[in-house]
Parts: C-alpha cells; structure tokens; sequence
C-alpha cells in the first residue's frame, strides 16, 4: 500500500468529517480551503447544493485591505467579511466545516474573525 500525500490525507480527513456535518437551509455549512498564498470560504445550502455567500483574500473588494497584512490577519479579516455577507443575507447560524485543515492559525483566524462578524457556530 502506498503512502499517501498529504492532499490525499487532507481529502481523506475532509470525507471522515463530512459523513457527520452537512449544511441546511436554516443552518449552513461553512466550508474552509487554505491554499498555500490565500484562504477561502463559502457558506453552502447542502440540501439544496447551492452556495450561499462566499469570501476569500482574492475578492476585489477585499484585495486592497489585505496589502502588508499576515496571513492570519487576512484570514481574519475574510472571516468577518463572510459573516457580514452572511448577515446581509439572514444567516446567523451556520456550522463549521475546517475543510480537513487542522483547527489553529489560519483556519482558527477565520472561524474567529467570523464569530466577530457575529456568525454563531
């Protein structure tokens, strides 16, 4: 049997938690992917399969506040740009999906940049 990579142990990890989360209408999913350079994140209708609301450091409107900051900064800050698109759109509550990430630095950055915003999970 063949080692796996670690995307491969990512994705892997990813399904494991996937089998027990799943995003409603009422309470949706926040889905977290950590590229080497930025971060995204998308609240998802799973029952519907539709995303909702997105976020990401690539997003004009947040690109120019995120020169000179560190990585978790601007994770943070596409945190609390997520829950006020969330808000805008009536969501409040949503559940956490780190994406196979482990939960600390830029993954945590996000989550907590987003209960700042005023998500609750």
């Amino acid at each position: 049997m063949a080692n796996k990579t670690r995307q491969e142990a990512r994705i892997h990890r990813h399904q494991r938690v996937r089998k027990n989360i799943s995003g409603t209408a009422d309470r949706p999913r926040v889905s977290v992917f950590r590229s080497v350079s930025d971060i995204y994140a998308q609240v998802i209708d799973d029952q519907a399969g539709v995303t909702l609301v997105a976020a990401s450091s690539i997003d004009n409107e947040l690109k120019a506040k995120m020169k000179g900051l560190k990585k978790t900064e601007q994770a943070d800050l596409v945190g609390k740009a997520l829950a006020e698109r969330a808000k805008a759109k009536g969501i409040t509550t949503v559940v956490f999906d780190r994406g196979g990430f482990r939960y600390m630095g830029r993954v945590k950055a996000l989550a907590d940049g987003a209960r700042k915003g005023g998500l609750e999970f």
